[in-house]
């Protein structure tokens, strides 16, 4: 994501998510490994090692704002 928008001319160091599952943002916040995420296969871990690695931050936007929401 961060090189094409690096081909739109839009460049930042941090990209950033907007995301309104508040349960997401904490485990991607959380570096401990918690009995529930047990069921996540390594390979999704990776957004947890981009935010500990200050690539990307999640933030919380509210459902109603959601543009992305394809059931809005």
């Amino acid at each position: 994501m961060k090189q094409m928008l690096a081909e739109y001319g839009m460049t930042s160091e941090i990209l950033l998510i907007n995301c309104d599952n508040t349960g997401a943002i904490d485990i991607t916040k959380n570096p401990v490994h918690h009995t529930r995420t047990k069921h996540i296969g390594i390979r999704h871990h990776f957004i947890r090692e981009l935010v500990e690695g200050k690539l990307v931050e999640i933030l919380y936007i509210d459902t109603e704002k959601q543009l992305a929401d394809i059931f809005y």
